[in-house]
C-alpha cells in the first residue's frame, strides 16, 4: 500500500514541489507542462477529451526530434529530411506550439508569447531555423492526420431503462463523451480488437459479490473504508490526472535523453489515447449500469444476494457514462505498461502529488500502482470490481499491441 506525506504548499497551475519542470533541460519535459497547461490548467479538457491533445502534441513532438536524431526509431507519421545540425529545442518548441495553437485558437495570444520567450532562448543561425522547419513539418502532418477523425462528433449514449442498462447518476444526470467511441483510432487497427468479457450477470453469485463489496466500502459514509484507502479513491480520482506528474518524473529520474523522453512521452500518449478510444467502445457495447443504479434499484435485479438502499451514495461523484469496463484503470494499466517496456523494469519507484487529498503517494513499482487503482475505483463507490480488472486487462493489451507493432528500433 503507498503511503501519504501532507505537503504544505501548492505552486499555480497545478505545479507542485515535485513538479516543477519549467527549469529542466529537457526540452521534452518543459513542452509537455507546457501542453498540460493548455489542455487542462486553461481549456479544462475532461478525461476523455485530453488524450487526443496530448497524443497530438507528443506524437509530433516525438517524429521531430526521431528525424533529427538520423530516425533510430520508426516514425509515428513522418520523418523530414535532415542534416542532424537542426536545433532540437526549437523543433520540439515548435512542434509543440503549432499543434496546441490548432487545437487551441482562443489560446492564440498566450502560447505564441510562451513560444517567442522559448526560441528568444535559442542562440540564432541556421540550427534554429532548420529546427523550426523540421518541427513546423511534423505538427503539420499530425494536424493533417487528426482532422475528421470523429473527436468532434455529436453522438451519445443510450439511456437504458431495464436492469443492469446504464442510465444517467446523480446529481447531475448528465451524459458526456458520447463520441469517444467513434474517433479514429491512432494505432490499433479498430477500436473493438480487444472487447472484455463484459459485466457478470446480474443474477450471479459473482455480481452480488461485486455489488456487496461496493455497497459496504464504496459508500460515502461507509465505516468500512480505511482512512489510506478514502485518500486513495480520491488522490486517483484527481481530475489533474496524477500520470503527468509521474511521467515527467519517470524522465527525469531515469535521466531520459531528449529522443529518449520523445519516444516514452509519444509511446504513452499514444497508447493512452487508442486504450480511451476502445476502452469507450467496450462501455458503449455493454452499456452496464453504475453502482449507485445499481444499488438504489437492486429490488428490480433479480438477484437475492443483493437488496436496495434508495439513499446510498458513492464517495466520489459518478462520471456521465456507463460502468464497465473503468476508462481509468484502462489508462492506467496501459500507462504503466509501456514504462515498464520502456525502462526495462517493474520495479522503479515513483510517486505523485495530488491536490485534491493535498498528500502525495509513493510507489515501489509499477504493478503496485495498478492495483492500487483497481482498488480505488471500487472505494470511491464508482466502479464494479469486475469493470476494474476487465479495464486493466483492456489497458494491458492495447500497450502490447502498441508495443510489438511501433516506435521499433531501426538502427543505432
Amino acid at each position: 500500500m503507498a503511503t501519504a506525506l501532507l505537503l504544505a504548499a501548492i505552486s499555480p497551475l497545478g505545479a507542485t514541489p515535485a513538479d516543477a519542470t519549467t527549469g529542466t533541460a529537457n526540452s521534452v519535459v518543459r513542452w509537455d507542462r507546457n501542453a498540460q497547461t493548455a489542455i487542462w490548467d486553461v481549456a479544462q479538457q475532461q478525461p476523455w477529451e485530453q488524450g487526443r491533445s496530448f497524443a497530438m502534441v507528443n506524437g509530433a513532438v516525438y517524429d521531430a526530434v526521431n528525424a533529427i536524431a538520423g530516425k533510430p526509431y520508426q516514425p509515428y507519421l513522418i520523418a523530414p529530411r535532415t542534416t542532424g545540425r537542426e536545433s532540437t529545442d526549437a523543433a520540439v518548441a515548435t512542434a509543440a506550439y503549432r499543434v496546441l495553437d490548432a487545437l487551441f485558437p482562443a489560446q492564440a495570444a498566450r502560447l505564441s508569447e510562451q513560444y517567442g520567450q522559448e526560441l528568444a532562448g535559442i542562440p540564432e543561425g541556421r540550427a534554429k531555423q532548420g529546427g523550426i522547419e523540421v518541427g513546423t513539418r511534423t505538427a503539420a502532418a499530425m494536424i493533417a492526420a487528426r482532422r475528421n477523425d470523429g473527436s468532434d462528433g455529436d453522438q451519445q449514449w443510450v439511456i437504458g431503462t431495464r436492469p443492469g442498462e446504464w442510465r444517467p447518476t446523480p446529481p447531475a444526470f448528465t451524459t458526456a463523451g458520447g463520441m469517444t467511441p467513434f474517433i479514429r483510432p491512432y494505432l490499433i487497427p479498430n477500436a473493438a480488437m480487444f472487447r472484455t468479457a463484459g459485466p457478470l450477470s446480474l443474477g450471479s453469485t459473482g455480481y452480488s459479490a461485486d455489488f456487496n463489496e461496493i455497497k459496504q466500502v464504496g459508500g460515502v459514509n461507509s465505516s468500512a473504508r480505511t482512512a489510506d484507502q478514502t485518500e486513495a479513491a480520491i488522490w486517483w480520482h484527481d481530475r489533474h490526472v496524477t500520470e503527468w506528474e509521474i511521467k515527467r518524473q519517470l524522465a527525469r529520474n531515469q535521466r531520459l535523453s531528449v529522443l529518449q523522453t520523445a519516444r516514452m512521452f509519444a509511446m504513452t500518449d499514444l497508447t493512452v489515447a487508442d486504450t480511451g478510444i476502445a476502452c469507450f467502445d467496450d462501455k458503449r457495447a455493454w452499456s452496464f449500469w453504475r453502482p449507485v443504479s445499481a444499488i438504489q434499484l437492486a429490488d428490480t435485479d433479480g438477484n437475492p444476494g443483493t437488496a436496495p438502499d434508495p439513499d446510498w451514495m458513492p464517495l466520489l461523484v459518478t462520471p456521465p457514462f456507463p460502468d464497465h469496463p473503468s476508462g481509468h484503470t484502462c489508462a492506467t494499466a496501459a500507462r504503466m505498461a509501456i514504462w515498464r517496456t520502456v525502462l526495462g523494469s517493474d520495479r522503479i519507484a515513483f510517486h505523485a502529488y495530488s491536490e485534491a487529498t493535498g498528500t502525495t503517494r509513493y510507489f515501489h513499482s509499477f504493478s503496485e500502482a495498478v492495483a492500487e487503482v483497481v482498488s480505488a475505483r471500487v472505494w470511491g463507490g464508482i466502479h464494479f470490481r469486475t469493470a476494474s480488472v476487465q479495464g486493466k486487462q483492456l489497458g494491458d493489451a492495447t500497450s502490447a499491441y502498441v508495443s510489438a507493432h511501433y516506435f521499433k528500433r531501426l538502427h543505432g
